[in-house]
């Protein structure tokens, strides 16, 4: 069974919740508190992680920056804080996903699938295939249409590589330029623009209608794909 921790403290609502995922096959264990939380994922052999940000003692971004300390295994963040900068905070601080309070069972129980299936992915399949492209991260190569290589410049690459290794994450911007750049470009948001629409010139059959690079508004981007 996939060993999911819950930590929230709302009483029924998590009653009812572990109710649902046990009944979706998932071993459930749960904390009220933060403390609880972070001594719950020392004790079990977990596989993923569900958080709220609203806890009673520690805010829920702190918990996440602690669990990322020594651990990633997914964290989907379920809160009902909906502002921009709750959802970039928890993103930034290495929430893989966010859902907000009021949600659906089938939505909730589609992004644990999908997180789950990115740690498998990420683990064990080191060329990522396309419909339009296949990007080698051992070799660093790219080919397009009938294996012919696709040159990328260095900065490209670095793009393209974060963006990958996190298929189907949003990276959001800051992110995105601290690991290309370097930290103290984490505002210059123009050379996102700049080496994305490079990318997508590159690797899209439409750049003006990305398939595969998706800009999430005001946030970052999202690599998507369906591997062959």
């Amino acid at each position: 069974m996939t060993s999911l921790l819950l930590i929230d403290d709302e009483a029924p609502f998590v009653r009812a919740l572990s109710i649902s995922l046990r009944g979706s096959g998932y071993e459930v264990h749960t904390a009220a508190t933060g403390s609880a939380g972070l001594q719950a994922a020392t004790q079990f052999s977990l596989d993923i992680v569900v958080l709220d940000l609203g806890l009673p003692d520690i805010d829920g971004i702190d918990v996440l920056r602690a669990l990322r300390v020594w651990t990633s295994v997914p964290v989907i963040v379920l809160s009902a804080r909906q502002d921009e900068t709750s959802i970039v905070a928890a993103l930034d601080a290495g929430a893989d996903d966010y859902v907000t309070k009021p949600f659906s069972m089938g939505q909730l129980l589609a992004r644990l699938r999908a997180a789950l299936r990115r740690v498998v992915s990420n683990a064990d399949q080191p060329v990522i295939a396309t419909d339009d492209f296949r990007v080698d991260l051992v070799t660093h190569e790219v080919t397009g249409p009938g294996d012919q290589p696709v040159r990328l410049t260095p900065t490209e690459w670095g793009v393209l590589e974060v963006l990958v290794r996190n298929r189907g994450k949003l990276v959001t911007q800051r992110q995105l330029l601290q690991e290309v750049w370097g930290p103290q470009y984490e505002k210059e948001t123009e050379y996102l623009r700049v080496y994305m629409g490079a990318l997508r010139r590159k690797l899209e059959p439409i750049p003006s209608q990305p398939r595969y690079f998706i800009t999430e508004p005001g946030m970052g981007y999202r690599f998507v794909s369906e591997t062959t």
